[in-house]
């Protein structure tokens, strides 16, 4: 497989991948006849300079840009109310998400409240919202700035609870984007903790999905495809970046984030309170759980780890050899695999679990999930 050149794939949205595809975004939107443009992004982003030289393509192509930056590390509902604000005090016709999970997530809400009434938890995955998704959604391009939540070519968008901290999904198919325009050149100068904990996710995704349970063979067989190339390429693009190894990482977060359409698991399910409660980076709370929530399904699903570590080219298949290599795993690339080193203690575990058991993400793991299971988790990463 050849990633190091530009190509075009559908599944189902369009997909245009390889280094500098994004320099053909100006061209697309004017072909569409698109005028207006709100570009979503984080704080961070826009002062780097692959970020305003994007923006200056654009305003010389003719285009009206505003960009909306106000958003928090985990998204909450008023981050979204403050862009649906501005894109309609100007009028936008285009939304851009630009950056890692938390832009893209909330330029899909965005999308979704543009031309919907009521509340955002209204459209609430849980209860039944995605029917009511009915109403146009406006043009909806996503551009992936890091290899890991995979949101570029998502159908749902997760935004937390301003007040109660409780993670909403909102899912319908017609929030996915017209085009994601993924150009791996653009995680070059992400420096190695976002490469580790963006990393992670994508790799969580991708395991948690193949162990989800339910059949799907279609994701399974994506998911350990997107294992494996994570598996050639994570260390390597933390440690020494090349740009075969963030296309390769890239490419395992968009096959992530298909494939965990089959489900994900106990693993998120821990990992989301920690990001509301104590705004974790996502993928560092997957990271620090991951073996954890791995361990728990072991004794129920020992030929799919044996899949798993085959994928990895572990040389015992297993949980067992699977379960080291994911402790080896988080020191080889810098990041810790206890919850104290990120000051959780024994006090938090409660809240932790009670949240965590309240998330959906653990209705399709292999083994049922209690919240004295989610106590045991935490107890153990501590």
């Amino acid at each position: 497989m050849n990633l190091n050149q530009r190509t075009t794939f559908n599944f189902p949205t369009s997909i245009r991948f390889g280094p500098g595809v994004i320099d053909e975004l100006p061209d697309h939107l004017k072909q569409q006849r698109l005028k207006k443009l709100l570009v979503v992004t984080d704080p961070q982003l826009v002062t780097l300079g692959f970020f305003q030289k994007i923006i200056t393509s654009l305003r010389n192509a003719g285009l009206a840009v505003e960009i909306f930056n106000g958003l928090h590390k985990n998204p909450v509902k008023s981050d979204v109310l403050g862009g649906v604000a501005l894109l309609k005090k100007n009028s936008c016709d285009t939304i851009i998400g630009i950056g890692g999970g938390a832009s893209l997530d909330v330029a899909r809400a965005i999308a979704l409240l543009a031309h919907h009434p009521g509340d955002l938890f209204d459209y609430e995955d849980s209860k039944g919202g995605s029917e009511r998704v009915t109403g146009e959604i406006p043009y909806f391009v996503t551009v992936p700035t890091t290899s890991g939540t995979g949101s570029e070519v998502g159908r749902s968008t997760v935004i937390s609870d301003d007040v109660t901290h409780e993670k909403k999904i909102l899912f319908s198919p017609r929030l996915m984007a017209k085009i994601v325009f993924a150009d791996p050149e653009l995680t070059l100068e992400l420096p190695p903790f976002v490469t580790a904990a963006t990393g992670m996710d994508a790799l969580t995704h991708n395991l948690e999905s193949y162990l989800a349970k339910g059949l799907h063979p279609l994701c399974d067989a994506i998911a350990l495809e997107g294992t494996r190339l994570i598996g050639e390429s994570l260390v390597l693009a933390v440690i020494r970046p090349t740009l075969e190894a963030r296309s390769k990482m890239m490419m395992a977060a968009l096959m992530g984030a298909v494939a965990f359409q089959k489900g994900l698991g106990v693993v998120h399910s821990t990992a989301h309170p920690l990001s509301t409660l104590f705004d974790l980076h996502h993928g560092l709370s997957n990271a620090i759980m991951l073996r954890h929530g791995m361990a728990f399904n072991a004794d129920v699903c020992e030929d799919r780890m044996a899949s798993l570590a085959q994928a990895l080219r572990l040389q015992s298949p297993g949980s067992g050899s699977l379960l080291k290599y994911l402790g080896e795993l988080n020191a080889k690339i810098g990041l810790p695999l206890q919850l104290s080193s990120q000051g959780i203690k024994e006090e938090h575990v409660a809240k932790l679990s009670q949240l965590a058991f309240q998330d959906v993400c653990h209705q399709c793991n292999l083994k049922p999930v209690t919240e004295p299971d989610f106590q045991a988790l935490y107890r153990a990463a501590l």
